[in-house]
């Protein structure tokens, strides 16, 4: 069997079609979207369908979609231009402990300039308390940041809940989706999201691409200064054949039943797991497996199990699964989700390893996944009894 890639959560392939609809602008749209004549024109008309893709996947509309380098440029933006528009209005900004880098180096950076940035407590499955936010929430609130999926243990966030309580207040509600997409079913409208950031490359579509979801009575300063592309709001000459891709794979994604999806990736969960248990393998869950919980991310803690050998020996047998997110996996710094999930003295933070479904993963590489995962941590286990 070829290569088997189980870290969909870090990046996904391209699609065929997204290749395809890539290829086909790049021979034909090369012309600049910001030039008046036809080729600049056509190049326009590219862009405007893709938004168009984008708005409907999420209930927005085409005037509130803005495109970016991808979800860490949309996060700053979001972040940033909140605390800038905003700071004659008040100080405070709530986030939780587990959210990605892109989210909570914005925030260290704004504590230093003397916001007041408020980190929610999770339980050892991920989840806020609601009570915790409610109680967070103060007249000098003017943003509350958190993500729909943690992309370490697939905590699922209660978004139409969290929304009710911000549109009670005074805060923007931002929305870090980038796991989300793709797997969940997203409508910025019912969830009363003010700010919603998403990444092409999760969803089978190119790297460097993402959009920022500002609702129209949210008028935020943009983070890229220079041209007037992206009706000013961010500066830069538009990548045609990449957002021609990325409009195809949000349309392909969209049109995906997510129960169905969810099941299936449920069902490579329950394979996992039965053939860890059928090999007397000594494991633990990190996160959950239940109904608030992404089933295309699975955070195995495999007791006595060095993360990096686990990893070595899987990597040499043909399987790539992560120790944790992808921005943080050459640092040797320990996942800051699993740390504030069960604390620093716990064995998890360097016995666990993530593994993540995509929509082309099949039955028979989980299969060859598990059993070569038995075969490996059975082996460790069995050396240091």
């Amino acid at each position: 069997m070829a290569e088997v890639y189980l870290d969909n959560a870090a990046t996904t392939p391209l699609a065929p079609a997204v290749i395809d609809v890539i290829t086909e602008e790049m021979k034909k749209t090369f012309g600049n979207a910001s030039s008046t004549y036809e080729l600049g024109r056509k190049a326009r008309r590219v862009i405007d369908q893709a938004r168009g893709q984008v708005a409907a996947a999420i209930n927005a509309k085409e005037n509130e979609i803005i495109f970016t380098s991808g979800g860490s440029e949309s996060n700053n933006t979001a972040i940033f231009g909140t605390a800038q528009a905003r700071r004659a209005e008040g100080r405070r900004i709530i986030t939780t402990k587990i959210e990605h880098p892109s989210v909570l180096e914005p925030m260290k950076q704004l504590e230093r300039a003397g916001y007041d940035v408020i980190y929610l407590d999770v339980d050892d499955h991920g989840r806020i308390a609601l009570s915790d936010l409610k109680q967070a929430l103060t007249p000098a609130t003017i943003l509350v940041s958190i993500m729909a999926v943690n992309n370490e243990v697939g905590t699922i966030n209660p978004l139409t809940e969290i929304g009710a309580l911000v549109a009670d207040s005074n805060a923007y509600f931002h929305v870090d989706a980038v796991q989300a997409l793709g797997n969940l079913d997203l409508d910025v409208a019912k969830m009363k999201i003010d700010l919603l950031s998403a990444s092409a490359h999760k969803i089978n579509g190119p790297k460097f691409l993402g959009f920022l979801y500002e609702h129209h009575g949210v008028k935020l300063p943009p983070l890229v200064l220079g041209g007037e592309q992206e009706t000013k709001r961010r500066a830069g000459t538009e990548n045609v054949p990449g957002i021609a891709g990325f409009g195809e794979a949000i349309s392909e994604s969209a049109a995906l039943d997510k129960q169905k999806l969810q099941a299936k990736y449920q069902g490579f969960q329950k394979l996992i797991l039965d053939k860890l248990t059928a090999g007397k393998i000594d494991f633990e869950i990190n996160g959950g497996t239940g109904t608030h919980d992404s089933h295309h991310l699975l955070n195995l803690h495999l007791v006595g199990v060095s993360t990096t050998l686990l990893q070595a020996n899987l990597d040499l047998a043909g399987f790539a699964v992560s120790g944790g997110s992808a921005c943080t996996a050459g640092s040797l710094e320990p996942s800051h989700v699993l740390l504030a999930c069960f604390g620093k003295d716990s064995p998890r933070i360097n016995e666990s390893i993530r593994i993540s479904f995509g929509r082309f993963t099949t039955a028979e590489e989980v299969t060859a996944f598990a059993q070569q995962l038995v075969k490996i941590a059975g082996k460790i286990q069995q050396k240091g009894k």
